[in-house]
């Protein structure tokens, strides 16, 4: 069973500010610092670009799963666009067999962007009812934790 699901937040920040957070290892960081989603990140392999690997260890009781290894099978720096996919471990263990995460930029104007994530996913018949585990909640979190980054970081220049 295929399904699709997809989840947009407006930031009030140059498009090109937002994606120098997404387009880079930033975002894991600033995730790992923000504690609420991922205990640790490591890389694998690779330095950000179109095959990192990396393995995320998810907090105790985030998720129906504790670690799961993604690789970036896409990166677009002009169309601000990132693409991964679950390689191992996480939801691959719960039946599915495809888990792909995008991540776009997309300018609004001069001063604001759109954060916009999709999930694609493949599940196996027998896993079906595992569905659930596929949602918007963590790339919401996600998009927030960059929008208060860049939101603070934002007043932090403009008061200096």
């Amino acid at each position: 069973m295929f399904g699709q699901l997809s989840h947009e937040l407006e930031v009030n920040v140059p498009a090109s500010e937002a994606w120098e957070i997404y387009g880079t290892l930033g975002i894991s960081k600033l995730l790992v610092e923000d504690g609420s989603a991922f205990e640790k990140i490591e890389v694998l392999e690779g330095d950000g670009g179109n095959g990192t690997i990396l393995k995320k260890t998810f907090m105790p009781g985030s998720h129906g799963f504790t670690v799961h290894k993604e690789k970036f099978t896409k990166l677009d720096n002009e169309k601000r666009m990132k693409e991964l996919e679950v390689i191992e471990g996480g939801y691959l263990d719960l039946g599915f067999t495809l888990f792909r995460v995008r991540f776009e930029i997309i300018e609004k104007d001069n001063d604001s962007c759109i954060i916009k994530s999709t999930i694609e996913y493949d599940v196996k018949e027998e896993a079906v009812a595992n569905t659930s585990y596929a949602n918007t909640d963590l790339v919401a979190k996600i998009a927030e934790v960059a929008k208060n980054y860049l939101i603070k970081n934002k007043a932090t220049e403009n008061a200096a």
